[in-house]
């Protein structure tokens, strides 16, 4: 038989030494990913085994340049030494030795492994790596674009996708686990995580939520995001969703388990918390003061688009008084010629921004983008002129829907245009009091979300000082060493920074 899978050792022998012994741990530790394959070429005269990540090789490679050899023309590997591999094999870069670190790191840069037995000391290292395959079918991030920094993104391929993570973590604790989803569909699933450092519960409650799908078809990451969610009855998105490549892989070094599905060029991350949302990748790639601004400028962007309009109704229905003098006249006199009550003045404005953003979302990119521009400064300046609302309401509510993009993750920006709605609402309703009312059930609301089990406002609540490096400010590297304590990761620390110091020290001196 040409081909035998690997359940067990294939050779009855015992380890003569202590390093083929180190070998077969390495590969025990490798098996625990799906995409790493072992095989024997094998007949009555004696055996032959390849291993290597089919996720980083040419397959094309492997059948044309090494089993086809064997196959056609030494089907007897009894007589075959290690050293006459590169005689037989029609590859330049073959390397024979006996180094587990060679091999190991070899192995993680596409080459294929191949003994002679299981018990023998040095292996043939092939290179059979596919240079190709993380560039075919490979676009940029589109919805999450950053000037510096890489910016390539995941594609509907999921081969693709575990080739580029394999590329970017160079480490055999990368576990791709892969199962079906879907009755109908049977789409492949693959959850990432790097063993040694990831919760194995939040490993286990991913793994048992999907298992647990019962659905006919799953096409994409977005169905597979709210059927595992913590909430259903939530506007929260519970886990994180992305695109770039480099943001799964902050994710994976953290702690936090990934999911790829086949179809779509989205990974999702969990477990989530609130300020996940508020994080962009190029905030690692900046100076941290510059990073620690921009991100505060986003969550005073978010709070301001959540809360400017529904304050506005609150102030001009209820609190005249405190408006300053100043800007009491120039509030009157602009809207001294509008019909309607604010809320109403409010609400067509909001709708007419919702509007023209489905509108420019849904036709052509080049329509759309003229629509958004032109549709909103005739309307608008139409509004104003036919005195369906003030000038001031109108650059509130501009400022209020170009707050609410500042956030990088386009399902969060959703959600903070749906919260505007209710909080309106409620502030026509009962005036400050009811925006009040409104901050407490969505505190309340957020306290008792979890990701995977794991608290949703955490550290803010629960509070966790320690965790705050990396939330509202981006901290400085040196102060990142440890790892986030709230998602319990089975290594808190990322690296030694006493080593660090020490190292400088010593140049210094």
């Amino acid at each position: 038989m040409f081909k035998k899978w690997l359940g067990k050792n294939t050779s009855k022998t015992q380890p003569i030494n202590p390093h083929p012994q180190l070998l077969v741990e390495l590969f025990k530790k490798a098996k625990k990913s799906n995409d790493f394959k072992q095989f024997s070429v094998t007949n009555e005269e004696g055996n032959l085994i390849i291993s290597f990540y089919n996720t980083l090789i040419d397959q094309q490679q492997l059948q044309c340049k090494i089993l086809h050899v064997f196959q056609e023309h030494y089907t007897d590997v009894s007589n075959i030494e290690i050293k006459d591999i590169k005689n037989m094999i029609p590859i330049e870069d073959i390397i024979l030795t006996d180094s587990l670190e060679v091999i190991e790191s070899k192995l993680l840069r596409g080459y294929a492994i191949l003994q002679i037995k299981e018990n023998e000391n040095t292996c043939a290292l092939i290179n059979i790596s596919d240079k190709e395959i993380g560039l075919r079918d490979q676009n940029e991030a589109e919805n999450e674009f950053s000037v510096v920094g890489p910016k390539t993104g995941f594609v509907e391929n999921i081969d693709i996708n575990l080739h580029l993570l394999r590329g970017h973590l160079k480490t055999p604790n990368l576990i791709f686990q892969e199962i079906n989803v879907g009755t109908l569909s049977h789409t492949r699933v693959v959850i990432i995580y790097l063993e040694g450092i990831t919760n194995p519960q939040h490993i286990h409650t991913m793994n048992q939520r999907l298992q647990d799908i019962d659905f006919d078809v799953v096409f994409d990451s977005s169905q597979l995001h709210q059927i595992i969610s913590d909430d259903s009855l939530t506007p929260f998105p519970l886990s994180l969703s992305t695109e770039r490549v480099d943001r799964m892989v902050w994710a994976l070094i953290n702690g936090q388990v990934a999911v790829l599905c086949e179809g779509s060029p989205y990974a999702i991350t969990a477990p989530a918390t609130l300020f996940d949302f508020f994080v962009s990748p190029e905030d690692y790639y900046l100076q941290w003061v510059i990073a620690s601004f921009f991100r505060m400028i986003r969550i005073l962007g978010v709070l301001f688009s959540i809360f400017a309009t529904s304050i506005y109704i609150a102030v001009l229905t209820y609190h005249y008084e405190l408006i300053p003098k100043v800007l009491l006249g120039p509030l009157v006199y602009s809207r001294h010629n509008v019909p309607f009550p604010p809320v109403l003045e409010v609400l067509f404005l909001e709708f007419t921004i919702e509007l023209l953003r489905e509108a420019g979302a849904r036709l052509p990119a080049k329509v759309g983008q003229t629509l958004g521009i032109v549709g909103g400064i005739v309307i608008g300046q139409a509004a104003v002129e036919a005195a369906l609302t003030s000038n001031v309401l109108l650059i509130i509510v501009a400022l209020s829907a170009l707050a609410s993009s500042t956030t990088p993750s386009y399902k969060f920006s959703n959600t903070i245009r749906f919260l505007r709605f209710p909080l309106i609402i409620l502030a026509a309703i009962w005036g400050g009091f009811g925006v009040v009312l409104g901050i407490c059930f969505l505190f309340a609301h957020l306290t008792r979300l979890e990701s995977l089990g794991s608290p949703y406002t955490v550290p803010l609540y629960p509070f966790r000082p320690k965790d705050f490096k990396d939330t509202i400010i981006r901290s400085s590297y040196q102060e990142l060493a440890k790892r986030p304590g709230y998602l319990r990761p089975k290594s808190l620390w990322r690296y030694n920074p006493n080593s660090q110091k020490k190292n400088k020290n010593d140049f210094n001196e």
